[in-house]
């Protein structure tokens, strides 16, 4: 019995906006100093074991239009990637553009005597080196939410051990 993947499933009916979420947490800092972890974006590998080797391209910083540029990891896997500041609204919102194909989105809002952070992620479009099936995608997305969840924890762990202003 041979197996087929249903026409939905394969690369060229696939919707990039199906790929996409959000998660949130609660930093013991004001919004604008976490804004100021985040979007020095050379920090983001202090948090998330995904990345290194980030920093901003010469006379750059965090204000929308700007590049950087870094490595990625996934499993074995290890690549260079570009970036663009779409957002930067200091206190608010700290949005990048991958590659041209994932958004990542930093919203922050005061709750108490701190911050809740929420970072989002979503696929723009679609390339093979992403995956070239819904179940590939589905688990890229599985992997990258498993990643901010950790990089959130790691990052709140950060700041009450260190305060956000370092």
């Amino acid at each position: 019995m041979s197996s087929t993947v249903p026409d939905q499933d394969t690369f060229e009916h696939l919707d990039p906006a199906d790929f996409r979420f959000s998660r949130k947490a609660w930093l013991a800092a004001q919004p604008s100093e976490v804004y100021g972890l985040v979007s020095d974006v050379g920090m983001i590998s202090t948090w998330s074991s995904n990345v290194s080797d980030i920093r901003y391209d010469d006379g750059a910083g965090p204000r929308a239009g700007a590049w950087f540029g870094g490595r990625n990891r996934r499993g074995d896997r290890e690549w260079a990637s570009r970036s663009q500041v779409v957002q930067a609204e200091p206190g608010d919102t700290f949005a990048f553009v991958v590659d041209g194909l994932v958004r990542w989105r930093w919203t922050f809002s005061p709750l108490g005597t701190g911050t809740v952070a929420e970072q989002s992620w979503q696929l723009l479009g679609l390339d093979p080196v992403l995956g070239t099936t819904r179940a590939e995608l589905d688990a890229l997305l599985a992997h990258m939410a498993d990643s901010v969840e950790s990089t959130l924890v790691s990052l709140s762990r950060w700041v009450a051990e260190n305060g956000a202003g370092r």
